[in-house]
């Protein structure tokens, strides 16, 4: 999955009739409970596999399959871009998942305690749209005021959330500016794909961000030492069926859903996903992996996801919004 603002949807994807409402929301409902449990997954994958090189090959991997189908469906130049394209691809493709997913990655992996609650990077990352805001102001839009008051709310659920509190259900804060930094590098790829000269197809599009956020995970993965000492004969199978998870839910079927929304919802439905994804990721961090669900995670929580929704429904995106990754709000599109 990628976050880049389409100008054109894919001509198969544009309905012929009405779209039943049924269909619409078992698109819905993959987009949210799918994009909100890979931040589970994450942490399971992570157990036994090292952490870049786990992101890496879960890109690697969706590439391929993604790249297969298109070629099986569209035939030999389904795949083709100038070099332009190609290069901007590249760099939003760095951005959003060597830069964004992998902190996030690497800021849930290592021992208990250090180690940062999978609800609570969803919760983090949930601020990507208010940081593009931000970027948007600094590139001389002008959002309404009202998206002014959903940002300064959203970064005081974040101060909320992060602030020491002394208690065993403290918030890891090595782990959460981690997840910051990774929104961060997230927000510049998306606010950056909206102008640049990408790839008009979606999907083709995501097949070069993946590959391309796959091979500089996999070089930053052999900087760290992470293949030094490793076995995959010591990997469990749970981390393995994580990752696989991973590569076929997260990255294939949930991003297909999405970009078949694009084309049939009305996109302030679909935009409902960057506030639902967080609520959906610790409620399973809770369910399945026992993390602490504290009264400052709620509040904080809380108030990150309401100024998010205030963000989102002021906002008048443009009819093809942004492809995120993995749970990445879509960029709010320009007035």
């Amino acid at each position: 999955m990628s976050s880049r603002p389409t100008s054109a949807t894919p001509a198969l994807a544009r309905p012929a009739a009405p779209t039943r409402p049924a269909l619409i929301w078992t698109a819905l409902v993959l987009v949210y409970v799918l994009w909100g449990s890979t931040y589970l997954g994450i942490r399971v994958a992570v157990e036994s596999l090292p952490a870049l090189t786990s992101a890496a090959l879960r890109f690697a991997a969706a590439a391929v399959v993604l790249a297969l189908v298109l070629r099986l469906r569209r035939g030999p130049g389904a795949l083709r871009v100038d070099r332009r394209q190609l290069g901007s691809a590249a760099l939003v493709g760095v951005l959003l998942l060597a830069g964004g997913n992998g902190l996030v990655v690497l800021a849930e992996s290592g021992p208990e305690g250090t180690a940062l609650p999978s609800g609570i990077a969803a919760l983090l990352v949930a601020t990507v749209p208010l940081l593009v805001v931000l970027l948007r102001t600094v590139g001389g839009d002008r959002p309404r005021p009202w998206t002014y008051a959903g940002v300064a709310v959203g970064f005081v659920g974040l101060v909320l959330l992060v602030l020491p509190s002394g208690g065993s259900g403290s918030v890891p804060l090595v782990g959460a500016l981690t997840v910051v930094a990774g929104a961060v590098s997230w927000s510049v790829g998306s606010y950056l794909s909206g102008r640049i000269r990408m790839p008009d197809d979606p999907f083709v599009a995501t097949v070069y961000e993946m590959v391309a956020g796959a091979a500089a995970l996999a070089v930053i993965a052999t900087v760290r030492g992470e293949l030094h000492d490793f076995s995959p004969a010591e990997v469990t199978g749970r981390s393995w069926a994580a990752l696989a998870y991973l590569m076929v839910a997260g990255s294939l079927v949930a991003f297909t859903a999405y970009v078949w929304l694009l084309a049939h919802a009305p996109i302030s439905l679909v935009s409902t996903y960057a506030y639902v994804n967080p609520a959906v990721a610790v409620a399973l961090g809770a369910l399945f992996a026992a993390e602490p669900v504290t009264a400052q995670v709620l509040l904080g929580g809380a108030v990150i996801v309401a100024g998010v929704a205030v963000v989102v429904s002021t906002e008048r995106p443009r009819r093809s919004a942004a492809r995120p990754v993995d749970g990445a709000a879509p960029e709010p599109a320009r007035r």
